[in-house]
């Protein structure tokens, strides 16, 4: 979930400083070139006031004597080009020239200082010129008229280069870049604490939420730090886990007590039953039927009592070697393998796992007991242990008659029997009690088909414990 939060956070936070940076860029370059540009019109305005009291006319109508003003202009535009760079002239409404620096240049027929040129004629200073950008080697044209009587008699232009502006441009759009920077980094830290803050009891109640599925009901959440939202959900989840707990045990009590109170006068009627017997012929039907449905109905019985003590204990977890463990098992069962003429063998190779001994012995008892019982006289139940990552496998196959798809979904649920086997002694009970058990110590149990025939079991452990 935070991988998925977090980039949305930071998508978001990175278009909102592009969308304060930006600006403030493109602002930066504006005025960088707003100062330039007044600067620049200054200086048009001082060389037409010196070029407005020149009494030399153009070309052809210099007036005789020499005109200090104008040399005094000329003066002034040669210094000016020399010190800064910038070319300047002033130049009559026929585009000659009264002044200008360096000497060869002059308003050209097209281009921008013609257009600046035009304007100015119109008495009108140049409007703002077009932006120029750090990548841009533009220069900047500015024109102003010069007026007398009235009258535009000439027109100061200037042609500046923007080496220095687009510099500092620059230099201004690095540190908003350094600025942008920063505060992305310092938005990703606040994300990543923000995301930290906001999913940490998140994922505190999904451990939690795990631990109780898998069997461990007295996990609860520690309602502590998130936001306020968070907190009331952990609580709201701890009184709903203590009152599924409640209900659960409410319920094994009274399976348990159920399953108890009904032992004594079912124990009663047998005994009866068999006092009844001694009155009737030993053949007698009924009396048998009876006798093995009272029998069946304490099996039943015990089962239901295990059951509810399986789902109320809590597995003593250790490290076990499942090797040792399940060839004891084949040992304990071969000799009622062998009385029904199946082969019981074991290739339990030596693997330790974190299992609770005593439960994994029970587990094992049942799926061995099952398989003996359904292989038929001649056929072969193999008992292999092998570690697989994580876990340790104990496998169990025999060549019985198995179970077919349908029967492979619903194997494990409690009462429930193939209608294949309903004249085969047992509860359907057993596998339910395996399951619980091995749940509660982090295991689980499996069933498939064994080719070419049979059932395969595979009981499994993992290899480590929790941390």
């Amino acid at each position: 979930m935070r991988a998925r939060l977090l980039p949305l956070l930071i998508v978001l936070m990175a278009a909102v400083l592009l969308a304060l940076g930006v600006p403030l860029a493109v602002s930066l370059a504006a005025a960088q070139q707003q100062k330039v540009v007044v600067d620049r019109i200054d200086d048009t305005a001082r060389f037409a006031a010196l070029a407005q009291f020149v009494t030399a006319g153009p070309s052809g109508s210099r007036r005789t004597g020499t005109d200090d003003r104008l040399e005094a202009l000329r003066s002034e535009l040669t210094s000016y080009y020399d010190v800064y760079g910038i070319r300047a002239g002033v130049f009559y409404r026929n585009g000659s020239a009264m002044a200008n620096a360096p000497d060869d240049w002059f308003v050209p027929r097209t281009g921008e200082v013609r257009d600046a040129f035009e304007e100015a004629l119109l008495s009108r200073r140049s409007h703002d010129p077009r932006q120029v950008w750090p990548w841009q080697h533009s220069r900047l044209i500015v024109a102003s008229p010069v007026i007398r009587d009235g009258d535009v008699v000439a027109v100061v232009v200037t042609d500046s280069p923007t080496g220095q502006m687009r510099s500092r441009t620059l230099r201004g759009w690095m540190i908003i870049g350094a600025g942008e920077i920063a505060a992305m980094l310092l938005a990703v830290g606040a994300a990543l604490r923000l995301t930290g803050w906001v999913l940490r009891p998140v994922r505190v109640l999904d451990a939690t939420t795990h631990d109780i599925a898998t069997g461990r009901l007295k996990s609860r959440v520690a309602v502590a730090g998130g936001p306020p939202e968070l907190r009331r959900l952990a609580r709201s989840f701890n009184e709903m886990a203590d009152n599924v707990e409640d209900v659960l045990e409410q319920q094994r009590a009274f399976v348990a007590d159920a399953s108890h109170q009904l032992r004594n006068p079912l124990s009663a009627l047998l005994l009866r039953i068999e006092l009844l017997a001694l009155e009737l012929p030993e053949d007698n039907e009924e009396i048998a039927s009876v006798r093995t449905e009272g029998k069946r109905l304490a099996q039943v019985l015990d089962d239901l009592l295990d059951l509810a003590l399986a789902e109320h204990a809590e597995a003593d977890l250790k490290v076990t070697d499942i090797g040792a463990l399940a060839e004891e098992r084949v040992a304990a069962w071969s000799p009622a393998a062998e009385a029904k003429g199946v082969r019981l063998t074991g290739d339990c190779s030596p693997t330790t796992a974190w299992a609770d001994p005593i439960t994994l012995s029970s587990a094992l008892d049942a799926v061995i007991d099952n398989a003996v019982k359904f292989t038929p006289e001649g056929g072969t139940v193999e008992v292999t242990v092998a570690a697989d990552g994580d876990t340790s496998a104990v496998v169990v196959t025999d060549t019985g008659p198995g179970l077919t798809d349908e029967e492979l979904a619903r194997v494990g649920d409690r009462f429930w029997r193939s209608g294949r086997h309903q004249n085969i002694k047992g509860s359907g009970l057993g596998l339910s009690i395996v399951r619980t058990l091995l749940t509660a110590g982090g295991g689980s149990i499996d069933y498939a088909r064994h080719e070419p025939q049979g059932l395969r079991v595979t009981v499994r452990v993992p290899r480590g414990g929790e941390s």
